[in-house]
């Protein structure tokens, strides 16, 4: 049949599974995410009009400066990324393409997703008051704090959280503000131990954190690397393994005494 054809009508013969296959392969779902920086929230502060965290039972002071926490945002579960997409993020230091499994657990619904992560927020908020109060040698039958965050999920506000409760009852320690009056940004989740741990999409909420105005990023100690590799010019990485190295860390930068940790 081919020996009939002159050679353009033989290429062009041949040409058509290869371009079947080429076009397949850009346009059929593949199993990645696409996340790009995310909103952050100032946990001092308000959220959608609603203040982030609320204490009864003890005696709060008014802050100065910010700890915001990040997040990341990306494809939906349920989003087809094709080859085509992957290419057109894959280059850009403002997107991230990461295994599907990796940001969302295989085999569940959309629903199941999201009643996922908000149980792993509520677990989260939790940990970060017990965290705490008992940094603070504080009872919780007295002291009753309240965490409202709108539209977000996960575990990764765990740090802020903490360090937001503890700044609002008792700030350095020592009268002055945690913050040192300062937009300090950062992520990491926290047990009720107060051990930080590592959360993933860092180099990415670096870049919302200098976005949004912020000059120091506490990062978990394990993904340092992972935030040098995109770091924004002007934003400063303090990497923390604990609720009480995170405090320490602060309270140093603050008075410029001690010595401040870096990746």
């Amino acid at each position: 049949m081919l020996s009939r054809l002159t050679r353009p009508q033989a290429v062009a013969v041949c040409a058509l599974p290869v371009v079947a296959l080429v076009a397949t392969a850009l346009f059929a779902p593949l199993p990645f995410a696409l996340a790009q920086p995310g909103m952050t929230a100032n946990v001092l502060g308000k959220n959608e009009g609603a203040a982030v965290i609320t204490i009864s039972g003890a005696r709060t002071r008014t802050t100065s400066g910010q700890l915001r926490m990040t997040t990341i945002e990306a494809t939906g579960p349920d989003t087809h990324v094709s080859l085509g997409d992957l290419f057109d993020s894959w280059f850009r230091t403002d997107r991230a393409v990461m295994p599907h499994d990796a940001v969302y657990p295989s085999g569940q619904s959309v629903k199941e997703i999201e009643e996922h992560n908000t149980a792993q927020m509520k677990e989260s908020q939790d940990a970060a008051t017990q965290a705490a109060l008992g940094y603070l040698r504080l009872s919780d039958d007295k002291v009753k704090v309240t965490l409202k965050l709108a539209d977000v999920g996960g575990p990764s506000a765990g740090l802020l959280f903490t360090l937001g409760i503890i700044d609002k009852l008792d700030g350095d320690g020592a009268g002055g503000d945690l913050t040192g009056g300062r937009v300090i940004a950062g992520t990491g989740t926290i047990d009720a131990h107060g051990t930080v741990g590592a959360v993933g999409g860092v180099a990415l909420k670096t870049q919302a954190a200098k976005r949004d105005g912020a000059t120091v990023f506490l990062v978990p100690k394990d993904e340092c690397a992972d935030a040098r590799a995109e770091l924004p010019k002007g934003l400063r990485l303090i990497p923390v393994t604990s609720l009480k190295g995170a405090v320490g860390a602060l309270t140093a930068l603050e008075s410029g005494r001690g010595s401040v940790p870096a990746c």
